[in-house]
């Protein structure tokens, strides 16, 4: 599930053999140092293992060292155009450069960058989106196509490549699904360098997590892809949730609860719907690897859910707790939750 080379961010490896790792980005203004830190610590702790901040000018590089202070993962410059904040941001201290070398002017400057890089062993994130292609490229493909997308990240990364820097990683995003998939499947065929998937501007929270999780958990489950960030126009924490949610689905994840819940129907004579919220929302940080079902029916519940690790059914006012199938108490409906929790501690 890596690409065949990798790269290495503050002990964080990307590709080669490595666990996809999930990233986020900082939304508030870069002047913002202590709301920028404070976000910072909040994804750390939702498990956010990259952070990603914008360095428009460079006022905002004093933003790095205090990220670096506040939390432990890796962060990555968030570089547009602007050569000279990319050698700042680096001596700065951070830990990666997205930038596209195509953009930053001659190939003194790209040199620059990358002998930078290479002394203080930083790798590069060139991203690409169906926005930002080439003029030669479009005029070749008419629009951003897939291949558009792939010769574009290929077209930076060669840039890169004449002066002996292969420290890489691609992304090559596109806000249209098909797209986005086509594009990281034809790099895959041809190129070893690591994969960074999104789906870029995929929308707010409900139809991003949507986009996001099939575009991502495709490629995925095509062995594609080294680390994925959900871009959604929300809260960068619901972000980090979503990522690991779609690797808990593919059972990539590194643990936590998996949620096995029934949609209820006309036998269902207990406030399901709110049970499995409320089960989902309290166990949303334990780190067990277990599988907790929420079921309706006390009949078939028990049955039906029988590979999970411990589950309830509702019945009419009541409930059953139950372990691999196997019945061990029952309970009022208001005390499930805790209960079901208790029983959680215990595994």
């Amino acid at each position: 599930m890596s690409s065949k080379l990798s790269v290495t961010a503050l002990n964080t490896k990307i590709g080669g053999g490595a666990k996809v790792t999930v990233q986020s980005m900082l939304n508030r203004p870069a002047s913002d140092i202590e709301g920028s830190v404070a976000q910072a610590k909040q994804l750390e702790a939702a498990g956010c293992e990259i952070i990603r901040a914008a360095v428009p000018d460079s006022d905002a590089v004093r933003l790095i060292a205090a990220l670096k202070e506040a939390v432990s993962v890796p962060i990555v410059a968030d570089i547009h155009f602007n050569y000279k904040l990319a050698l700042e941001s680096i001596a700065a201290g951070v830990d990666k450069i997205r930038i596209n070398p195509g953009n930053i002017g001659d190939d003194s400057r790209v040199k620059a960058v990358a002998d930078a890089c290479i002394a203080k062993n930083i790798p590069i994130r060139i991203g690409v989106n169906s926005g930002s292609l080439e003029k030669h490229i479009l005029e070749k493909y008419g629009h951003p196509t897939a291949q558009a997308l792939c010769d574009s990240a290929l077209y930076h990364a060669s840039l890169l490549e004449k002066f002996d820097f292969t420290d890489i990683v691609l992304s090559m995003k596109s806000s249209d699904v098909t797209t986005m998939i086509q594009a990281y499947r034809l790099a895959a065929q041809q190129c070893d360098y690591p994969l960074h998937l999104g789906v870029t501007e995929a929308g707010t929270k409900r139809m991003g997590i949507i986009k996001s999780a099939v575009g991502i958990g495709a490629l995925l489950a095509d062995g594609i892809g080294d680390t994925i960030r959900v871009s959604l126009t929300d809260d960068p924490v619901e972000e980090v949730y979503a990522a690991k949610d779609i690797l808990k689905a593919l059972g990539m994840g590194d643990g936590g609860v998996r949620f096995v819940s029934c949609p209820t129907c006309g036998r269902t004579k207990i406030d399901l719907i709110s049970l499995a919220r409320e089960a989902e929302e309290r166990l949303r940080d334990c780190d067990k690897n277990i599988t907790v079902a929420v079921m309706g029916c006390i009949v078939n519940g028990p049955g039906e859910a029988k590979e999970a690790d411990i589950g309830i059914a509702g019945g009419d006012g009541m409930g059953l707790i139950f372990k691999k199938g196997e019945i061990i108490c029952k309970v009022p409906e208001s005390e499930l939750i805790d209960r079901l929790l208790e029983e959680v501690d215990k595994l």
